[in-house]
């Protein structure tokens, strides 16, 4: 199989499902970004140690990043095609990162004044790709405006607004002062 088709060099993309559109398309852009922000988490894992808790949260989140991906790739009429949490966001996915923003932010002291990305690598990987996540965000309300996702069905983006809120509380941790985690009795 050859990575080129030559079917997009008239400017269009093929969606899930068989649909045409043009690559600048409301939908498109949006898993464009998403697709960044895959990518941004990956460089943000690759310096982590293989196994680490950081590490194997983000693989869950970009696996995540890409059931977001599938549904922005469906043209709205193939929507009821799609299966929950597999290839479109659920309201779960979006209640299941909060527990994990407050386990985290539990864990340094929060920053008394704006953030200078940098303090180290990881860090500084985590804020790039809480960046590229705010964009794909951006990117998908512009598509609900296009009528491209149902605000009223669609979750992703209260997705991506929570998993930026988490990768913002990720990079915090990596540079801030840790403190034991908190467990619950």
């Amino acid at each position: 199989m050859k990575v080129y088709t030559r079917k997009g060099d008239d400017g269009s993309t093929g969606l899930l499902y068989g649909t045409r559109v043009g690559k600048d398309s409301a939908g498109p852009s949006a898993y464009g970004e998403v697709d960044e922000a895959v990518s941004a988490l990956g460089l943000a894992r690759a310096e982590t140690e293989p196994g680490s808790e950081l590490g194997d949260l983000l693989v869950r989140l970009q696996r995540e990043l890409f059931v977001a991906g599938a549904e922005l790739a469906t043209a709205p009429e193939n929507r009821p095609k799609l299966t929950p949490a597999v290839s479109v966001v659920t309201a779960e996915m979006v209640t299941a990162l909060e527990p994990i923003i407050d386990d985290i932010t539990a864990r340094y002291d929060p920053p008394q004044e704006f953030v200078l990305p940098g303090e180290n690598r990881v860090a500084a990987a985590l804020d790039l790709a809480r960046c590229v996540v705010r964009r794909a965000e951006r990117a998908s309300v512009e598509a609900v405006h296009a009528g491209w996702l149902d605000p009223g069905a669609s979750h992703v983006v209260p997705y991506l607004n929570r998993l930026a809120d988490l990768v913002y509380t990720l990079a915090r941790w990596q540079e801030g002062v840790w403190r034991p985690v908190r467990t619950q009795a």
